[in-house]
């Protein structure tokens, strides 16, 4: 995605202007880039790869890290119960039949990414710790210490998994075994070998930046790596230079994904500390402005926003992992190249994706989202996205997990009950939003957005522009919508548009006499809101939020609809604090 003109201001600075323009997008992944992951995977079975692995055995590491980070409390009280979970899905630990795996995708990648040290970690102590992931480690180096397959050996979830080893050795290397604790050695050596020749192939962004962390964490605590660790941090350099926008934002437009890359880069720091090392530069550079992007997308106390694919994460989650990084800086304003805008005043937060969706290569979990928006009240969500794609439930059917991708699952406008950018059979982003026009003013009366954007232009022959204002009190929040003709000639019709406000979860709702209004009742005592429209007629359907556990959670969404005709239409709307 690439911003036009670049800014010559500061990052936080408002633009007058700018055209975010989607490169590479709308046809999913190319055939060539198929089949080279096809060859790349095919390349690891070979005898050459195999030699590639083979070195000096260690006799221990260098140094062993703290983990930063807290894990999930619930996820470990499964593990001292005898199960592993994740996001719903459940096995026992002594079946969990790693050669034959019976599990979801997602699942086996929270297995091999090791992750669940750090759950396991939090709930129990070393004693108890210890034999239930050397239960889970045993299976593991059974199935894939010596065969080096996909995904257990992708090159992210590798760095992923040597990133953990390296927090919770005590936990896998505690044993009298010998032999077994040869093997884990060996088997991190061999790890780190594969990194070094995999982490160049890996996808720009998240992916990127965890392999490399992966290869520089080998080479901080693996004896004779320093030639490894020069190697990795040059690479890493490169992977934080190519994955990251200017103003912090991460390649793939997800908040998660951003929030992923936080903690990768910490716990590798505290590796570093952990030998008396400061890491480069860049590392403590980029965690600095990846901070301010991730609050920009935060309401306040109230957790993140869903975007892309995120979930809801919980506020007081997020302070934990913004304090660990040690970073102390405000909320990024204006993300305007990774798409996200922030208008805040009084108690009230709007957020607004104001940028076309990822590319298929940058984003698993993408979403059609362009110019929704969020908004929250002194951290209390009003309107929401419905969210969780990538986080929800993976007991939920597939066909729901895809539709919280759509359009339709966000705050924004559905044009003829099509996406505004095609989500293509293989779960990847197709044809759709090209191209974003952005405009933002500041003045002491009010904030002012007005974006637009191409998604509907060559389908259905509209533009759909969204202005939106908030008050200088945090008040009042107007917002008008138009569809305007793309210039197609002799268009007949009218084309059905549905705008659609998603209101997050116990939020009361009284519509008027009028059927134009509706007041809306904050949870637990909140302030009442009063929502009002004209050009479009007002309805209340059914919706569902995704929560921060994953789980489904009813709620309702207030629906403007209505026809446009071949000239185009407008609608007006706005939400005010009645008290």
């Amino acid at each position: 995605m690439t911003a036009l003109p670049p800014t010559d201001g500061p990052r936080d600075g408002i633009d007058v202007g700018k055209r975010l323009v989607r490169q590479g997008g709308g046809t999913g992944l190319s055939l060539s880039d198929r089949i080279a992951e096809r060859l790349q995977r095919l390349a690891w079975r070979t005898p050459l790869h195999g030699l590639r692995l083979k070195g000096r055995h260690p006799l221990k590491l260098i140094a062993v890290a703290d983990d930063p980070f807290l894990g999930d409390f619930e996820r470990g009280a499964a593990l001292l119960s005898g199960e592993l979970m994740f996001r719903g899905e459940r096995l026992p630990l002594d079946r969990l039949g790693l050669d034959k795996p019976r599990f979801s995708a997602a699942f086996g990648e929270h297995v091999h990414s090791f992750g669940w040290l750090r759950d396991l970690s939090s709930v129990a102590p070393r004693v108890t710790a210890v034999p239930i992931a050397e239960t889970i480690m045993l299976q593991w180096l059974a199935a894939h210490g010596e065969r080096v397959t996909d995904p257990a050996w992708r090159a992210d979830l590798c760095g992923r998994r040597l990133l953990a080893w390296i927090a919770h050795a005590p936990l896998i290397l505690s044993s009298t075994d010998l032999v077994y604790r040869s093997l884990v050695l060996n088997t991190i050596a061999r790890a780190a070998r594969h990194l070094d020749g995999e982490a160049g192939k890996t996808a720009p962004g998240l992916p990127a930046i965890t392999a490399w962390s992966g290869v520089v964490a080998a080479g901080l605590v693996v004896p004779g790596g320093d030639p490894r660790r020069g190697f990795g941090e040059t690479g890493l350099t490169r992977a934080l230079t190519q994955g990251l926008f200017d103003d912090g934002g991460l390649l793939g437009r997800s908040p998660a994904a951003l929030l992923d890359a936080i903690m990768t880069l910490t716990a590798l720091r505290e590796i570093y500390a952990a030998r008396r090392l400061d890491a480069p530069e860049i590392v403590p550079n980029s965690l600095t402005r990846m901070v301010a992007a991730l609050l920009g997308v935060c309401h306040g106390t109230g957790g993140l926003s869903c975007w892309q694919g995120s979930g809801p994460t919980d506020g007081d989650r997020l302070a934990d992992i913004v304090a660990a990084t040690g970073v102390r800086t405000r909320p990024l304003r204006n993300a305007g190249d990774w798409g996200y805008q922030r208008l805040a005043a009084g108690r009230t937060i709007l957020i607004v994706d104001a940028a076309p969706p990822p590319v298929a290569r940058a984003a698993r979990d993408g979403c059609a989202s362009t110019l929704a928006f969020e908004l929250s009240d002194d951290g209390h969500r009003i309107v929401v996205n419905c969210g969780g794609a990538g986080s929800a439930l993976l007991t939920l059917s597939p066909e729901l997990r895809r539709a919280l991708r759509s359009t339709a699952a966000h705050s924004t406008l559905v044009l003829a009950d099509t996406n505004s950018t095609a989500i293509l059979p293989d779960g990847s982003l197709g044809k759709g939003v090209t191209a974003v026009d952005l405009a933002r003013q500041e003045s002491d009366a009010i904030s002012r957005i007005e974006v637009a954007h191409d998604g509907y232009a060559r389908r259905v022959g509209f533009h759909h522009r969204r202005v939106l204002t908030l008050s200088a009190d945090g008040r009042d929040v107007q917002g008008e919508d138009m569809l305007i003709p793309a210039g197609r000639r002799g268009r007949r019709g009218d084309t059905l548009f549905v705008a659609r406000f998603h209101l997050a979860p116990g939020i009361e709702i009284a519509p008027t006499a009028d059927g134009q209004a509706a007041f809306l009742r904050l949870p637990d005592g909140g302030p009442v809101w009063q929502f009002r429209c004209k050009g479009a007629t007002l309805g209340v359907e059914e919706s569902l939020w995704i929560d921060p556990h994953g789980r489904p959670v009813a709620t309702f969404q207030l629906v403007l609809s209505g026809t446009t005709p071949a000239g185009g239409h407008d609608f007006s709307w706005r939400f005010h604090r009645a008290r």
